[in-house]
């Protein structure tokens, strides 16, 4: 099915949908969008979704129960190279 086939038999189900099925329509669509919402951002600039910015902070806290952790002394040792 085409794009504009689709979008039409979309707006066919949309033109006859009762109350109920608006709403869960409107559910998708505002669901669809929370997830391409840019929450977050990089010290590189780079944009996160909701999805990319919850996996930043699984892996951190993976990162930290390792004891992948950069001392005070390390990081201003690395600092001056910035």
């Amino acid at each position: 099915m085409v794009s504009s086939d689709l979008k039409q038999s979309v707006q066919n189900y949309i033109d006859t949908a009762d109350n109920r099925l608006l709403k869960m329509i409107k559910a998708l669509v505002e669901s669809y969008h929370e997830e391409d919402q840019i929450v977050a951002y990089t010290v590189d600039g780079k944009p996160l979704t909701r999805k990319q910015y919850n996996q930043e902070l699984v892996d951190a806290e993976t990162e930290i129960q390792r004891g992948e952790l950069t001392s005070v002394e390390d990081l201003e040792k690395e600092s001056q190279n910035w």
